[in-house]
């Protein structure tokens, strides 16, 4: 007769007998190398490329048949994963709006892992944290207690969300779940500076992105209200039929706060749906300096942050907060007979995080916000932002000194956005001369930062995003920018 406990013949994939020992050896060496890799990460470079003979074994690897030992996956890790990872932990990292991290976001992050908790719905405690968390968030946010939420991949998808409880929320909206939105002329509006994410989620809901009417800024790069207004007055007399307007906290390009107040009142006054997308700007809440500036947001009808930016969360913890719980349900909720809901039993706890969203399977999100918050507190998160705001003025204060640099729009939060003056150059040569920086700069690995462009000009972006970017990197970061601007000048490129 077989042996039932042999682990080739057993349908279980836990250990065996010594082999948990060794496992909890293999796993304890992997967890000291990560914290001896963060607490080392100023000596590492930025990033680096992956060499093209890894990059070659990652393509032509074939699915394995038979498995390996857990320590060849530990090595190979720590090889060809962890040495070329996108470096958004290093201080170093300017380019995009990355949170770095933290130690105990990493620990909550493996918890959950080990739990492997499905967080779509039925009755069990890490349903109760994420109810917590965004019970939690909707006080930070200002918005009334009886909001709702759900914590999702990021600010594309709550952004998404927002779009269909929206479009759902009009007068007999509702019955766009059957029919379609075909026969609805749905129009919305956002500034021109909005994230592009914003008219994906018309595209993906079905509305076109086209529906998604893009309102100029202003000379500060937020949205010009009186044009929204002349738009939506456009577009009724069209026959189009406005249903919300966007405003943005934070937004990607410069960090400008477009005018929530008068936004608002817009939507308001034009029965509009009202939303925020916060994706990191929201976060700044948190601090007291600019908890003032953003307290519209607590007025919107709905709001999309990540907490996997300036809370430092591990990556993915998007969160979507709605003002209206009744509208929100409305637009998701489904009554389907392997679902049903009980009064009591492992099928209780209804509403489910299902209802709220697209997503049945769910991972267990909340446990690193969690981890998160209570370790460090909103008090230091708040110091924390405002140190971001302090290091992007420092900053924008060294291009300010520098006579070949020149500060391309006003710093309202954390991200600055500066260019090389390339005398003699024509604008087009200069855009080039500037992008070839920035990816001399990437490869140097003492600094990343990243591009875009501010009234048709390519400029060099960095945003501080980062808790562990202090004033001595951002140093290094113009150190490297002017010295291979020299090196190239020179024709040492």
């Amino acid at each position: 007769m077989a042996d039932r406990s042999s682990p080739i013949l057993s349908s279980s994939l836990d250990p065996v007998g010594e082999q948990w020992d060794d496992l909890r050896r293999v796993g304890h060496e992997m967890l000291d190398e990560m914290f001896d890799n963060l607490m080392t990460l100023r000596e590492q470079r930025v990033w680096q490329p992956l060499p093209d003979t890894i990059r070659e074994g990652f393509r032509h690897t074939d699915v394995p048949r038979e498995g390996q030992d857990v320590h060849a996956f530990a090595k190979a890790f720590r090889e060809e994963v962890l040495p070329y990872s996108v470096g958004n932990r290093h201080p170093g990292f300017m380019g995009w709006v990355h949170g770095g991290g933290t130690p105990v976001g990493m620990l909550a992050e493996m918890l959950a892992g080990g739990l492997n908790a499905n967080l779509g719905g039925r009755d069990h405690a890490p349903v109760e944290v994420e109810r917590m968390v965004l019970r939690w968030a909707v006080a930070l946010m200002g918005m009334p207690d009886t909001a709702s939420g759900i914590l999702v991949t990021g600010s594309s998808m709550a952004n998404f969300i927002a779009v269909i409880v929206a479009s759902r929320a009009v007068e007999g909206g509702l019955a766009l779940r059957n029919s379609g939105v075909g026969l609805r002329p749905l129009v919305g509006y956002a500034a021109t500076s909005a994230h592009g994410c914003v008219s994906r989620a018309f595209d993906l809901a079905g509305l076109g992105s086209e529906a998604l009417r893009l309102v100029p800024v202003d000379k500060d790069f937020r949205m010009d209200t009186a044009a929204l207004q002349e738009m939506i007055a456009a577009d009724r007399k069209a026959g189009r039929e406005p249903f919300l307007v966007v405003g943005t906290a934070g937004t990607v390009d410069v960090g400008a706060i477009d005018p929530l107040d008068e936004i608002g009142a817009i939507a308001r006054e034009e029965k509009l749906w009202f939303h925020v997308d916060g994706a990191f700007g929201a976060l700044a809440r948190l601090s007291e300096r600019f908890a003032a500036s953003l307290a519209t947001i607590g007025q919107a009808d709905s709001l999309a942050f990540d907490f996997h930016k300036w809370a430092q969360v591990p990556y993915d913890a998007g969160c979507i907060l709605v003002r209206d719980a009744q509208k929100h349900a409305a637009a998701f909720a489904q009554n389907l007979n392997y679902l049903s809901r009980e009064d009591r039993g492992l099928a209780a706890g209804a509403p489910w995080f299902c209802d709220f969203g697209p997503d049945l399977s769910r991972g267990f999100r909340a446990l690193k916000v969690w981890a998160t918050l209570s370790v460090y507190g909103t008090q230091r998160l708040g110091h924390m932002v405002e140190r971001c705001c302090d290091v992007a003025q420092y900053l924008a204060a060294r291009v300010d000194r520098e006579p070949t640099l020149e500060l391309m729009a006003p710093v309202t939060l954390d991200i600055v956005c500066f260019r090389l003056v390339a005398t003699g150059m024509t604008d087009e040569d200069a855009d080039v001369f500037n992008g070839e920086i920035v990816k001399d700069v990437q490869e140097s690995g003492l600094a990343a930062p990243s591009t875009t462009r501010i009234n048709g000009r390519l400029v060099i972006r960095a945003a501080i995003v980062n808790h562990r970017t202090q004033e001595e990197d951002v140093d290094r970061l113009v150190d490297t920018v002017l010295a291979c601007a020299e090196r190239r000048r020179s024709g040492g490129a």
